[in-house]
């Protein structure tokens, strides 16, 4: 079970809140406590890999490119992506429905497009 999240600073915290409201279990950490505004994609996934927690991002556009050079060097706990134009009730449902149903390790340096749940190794 995957256990602990760090929110992308793009993310809908209406997201985060859903998801910790409905499973408390879940340590779904916003990205003002680290903080994440202004930070390159690399170094959001330094501090995701740093604190073992699988990055939610709705930056589908340059993540998975960040996150192939980051897995040349570095394991990263993988990353879920939330497509901009996903319900927030269907993205907190999917985002617990992963979180449930798989292990840290089935993330690992891989992206999930959450819409599609289909996942892409590097």
């Amino acid at each position: 079970m995957i256990r602990r999240l760090l929110a992308d600073a793009d993310l809908n915290l209406a997201i985060v809140a859903g998801v910790v409201r409905r499973n408390a279990e879940i340590d779904f950490k916003r990205a003002e406590e680290v903080p994440l505004e202004g930070l390159h994609d690399a170094a959001v996934l330094a501090v995701a890999a740093q604190e073992q927690r699988v990055l939610v991002s709705h930056d589908a556009s340059t993540m998975p490119h960040h996150l192939r050079e980051f897995a040349r060097e570095r394991i990263s706990p993988g990353v879920i992506l939330i497509p901009q134009g996903l319900s927030v009730g269907k993205a907190i449902e999917n985002l617990l429905l992963i979180c449930d149903g798989c292990d840290p390790r089935d993330l690992e340096n891989r992206v999930c497009l959450l819409s599609s749940l289909a996942m892409y190794g590097f």
